[in-house]
This record gives C-alpha cells, structure tokens and sequence, in this order.
C-alpha cells in the first residue's frame, strides 16, 4: 500500500563529471600586478591638464548661464529645487529695506571721510554712524518678518520638512541689489509665487 510499485523503473541520472580548473592556466603574480598597474599621474600631464580645464571650464559656463536663465538642472547645488525657487521668486517679486543697505552705507561712508577732515561736519558724521546702525536694525527686521512669511508660506505648500533652513537664504538674498542678486530674478515685482 506505502511501497513503490515493483514494475516501474528508476530514472537514470547521469553524473557530470566535475571538470579540472577553470579552462586556462593561472597567470603568474608579476603578470597579473602588471595588468592591474595603472599610474597615479597620467603620462602626459599636459594633456590630462587641458582635458580637465575644458571640462571645468565648459562646466562653469554651464553654471554662469543658468544662473542668468535660472535653467533649474545647471545651478549651483545650494540654489536648487523647488523650495529654493519659491524662495526666490518670493523675495524677488518684493520689495526689501535692504535692497537701500548698500548704497546708504556708501553714502555714509563718504560723509564720514568728509566728516573726518573739516570739523564743521564731525556733529553730521555722528549723525551718519547712528543712521547707519538704524538702517541696519530697520532692514534686518525687514528682512527678518519677510523670511518667517516665506516659511510659512513653505510650510503649507511644501511641508515642515523642506521648509527647513531657509530663513538665512532669504535675509541674504534681500540684502542684495536686485540687479546684483544671482541667479537673476525671473519675476517682476509684484509677481508672488502660488
């Protein structure tokens, strides 16, 4: 009832035999170091050198471009994405106390020189430092609330997570001159991000 029945036949299974080594002879140890021997320093110095200052060179191009265009895949690595972009276009389409930061303190400067030299002008140049230090109070303020609205602003279309480390972005990137600000502004005034 359990047992096999007696008439059928067990399968033939034939047994390969394993072959000896692998097919070719073992190289010799100078033979196989020779092979893996490759120099550190290219042969042709000159060569290699030019090579790689093309191809940073066509790189850097690639960059400075998009940084014109703001051709997303090119840019610098700290002004990439989506969040980073928002960023931009909300500092960008405002307008930010700190954008009058640099030519004031060059205003200030000059009266300082001035006030240094002729004496009638020493009580303006006082005046001139305690300006300077409240157009740097007022801007930074400024540029301060408009860095919290930014991130809230992120919050709500990106999430907690990628809103994460953007306020001084932002507060640097209101300190400088629209014109001068990199990559370039890609709205006008008034043109907030949704």
């Amino acid at each position: 009832m359990f047992g096999r029945k007696k008439d059928e036949a067990a399968p033939i299974v034939e047994e390969e035999v394993p072959r000896a080594g692998k097919g070719r002879p073992t190289p010799k140890r100078k033979d196989a170091e020779a092979a893996n021997k490759r120099p550190l320093v290219p042969t042709d110095r000159g060569a290699a050198r030019k090579v790689q200052r093309e191809k940073m060179n066509a790189q850097r191009a690639r960059m400075n471009e998009a940084m014109i265009t703001g051709k997303e895949e090119d840019l610098p690595l700290q002004h990439r994405g989506p969040v980073r972009r928002y960023v931009r276009d909300y500092v960008d389409a405002r307008f930010s106390l700190g954008e009058l930061f640099l030519p004031l303190s060059g205003a200030i400067v000059v009266i300082l020189l001035i006030s240094t030299f002729n004496a009638s002008w020493a009580a303006i140049g006082i005046t001139a430092i305690f300006a300077l230090y409240l157009i740097v109070a007022v801007a930074l303020v400024d540029a301060l609330i408009c860095a919290f609205r930014v991130r809230r602003k992120l919050r709500e279309k990106f999430g907690e997570e990628r809103a994460k480390r953007t306020i001084m972005y932002t507060v640097m990137r209101a300190f400088q001159l629209r014109r001068t600000r990199l990559p370039k502004p890609q709205v006008k005034r008034g043109e907030y991000p949704r």
